[in-house]
């Protein structure tokens, strides 16, 4: 199988289940984070149409997860809103409202406000995650410091309200599993590096499939994707491998200055 396939995230969920873990959106966390879990989250920056297809996948499996969609028509797609929520996902705002507001953080708390109004529409959002947009020099998570997300009945943010210590990240940044060094703003740093020095690193999904076999996986996990990276299909897998090199590689210039 090919590494960042549909097959092979179909081999990683079968892995994880085998393993005895419990696949579950980041609201179930947020409500109830006893047992031994995997936070199922997915970033829709692109491609909506590649996040049905994983959301198939889960749903065939008895796997929850959590899709957070940005308000720009690459990732906007209501016809795959409506489809991802009525196999049981659950639906969130992506939200980037200070670099689309250009940092002011008024105008970015009332464009916050009438878009998480939007996909309410199609769901009852509990939960928001922020885009990391690694061309802008806005973060979007600043908006925090002077509105209050839970003042609109969000009950959590992954960067925000995960308790890191315990719960171990892995994403797919970069197109790999050990991609935080090229990623200017999806990473846990400090953790991150604590549980590197343990080893818990991989650069492909082969090489983290034999870890979770082996049962090296800590019990509390969140695993993030973009679904737009995983595809069956030879000419979009090709694509994405090539155009994601060159953003690995202005990313590393974008942090070296």
């Amino acid at each position: 199988m090919k590494d960042f396939s549909l097959d092979i995230y179909r081999a990683l969920l079968e892995t994880l289940l085998e393993q005895n873990y419990e696949l579950i959106s980041y609201s179930d966390y947020c409500h109830n984070n006893k047992g031994k879990y995997v936070i199922l989250r997915h970033d829709v920056d692109a491609r909506p149409e590649n996040s049905l297809k994983t959301a198939q996948i889960e749903h065939a499996l008895g796997a929850r997860a959590t899709y957070y969609f940005r308000c720009g028509k690459e990732s906007n797609n209501p016809a795959v809103i409506k489809a991802i929520a009525a196999l049981g996902h659950e639906i969130g705002y992506h939200y980037e409202d200070m670099s689309l507001c250009g940092g002011d953080s008024a105008k970015a708390w009332s464009h916050f406000q009438t878009w998480l109004e939007y996909f309410r529409q199609f769901y009852a959002v509990e939960t928001i995650c922020m885009h990391g947009a690694p061309t802008s020099k806005y973060d979007s998570k600043d908006l925090w410091k002077t509105a209050d997300y839970k003042s609109l009945d969000i009950i959590g943010e992954p960067y925000l309200d995960t308790d890191f210590n315990d719960v171990f990240y892995l994403t797919d940044t970069g197109r790999c599993w050990d991609g935080c060094k090229v990623s200017v703003r999806d990473k846990i740093p400090a953790h991150q590096d604590r549980w590197a020095r343990k080893g818990l690193t991989w650069h492909t999904t082969p090489q983290l499939l034999e870890s979770i076999e082996a049962n090296r996986l800590p019990a509390h996990v969140m695993i993030t994707t973009h679904p737009q990276r995983w595809t069956n299909d030879n000419y979009a897998w090709w694509k994405e491998r090539i155009l994601q090199n060159m953003k690995n590689c202005i990313k590393k210039l974008w942090i070296r200055n």
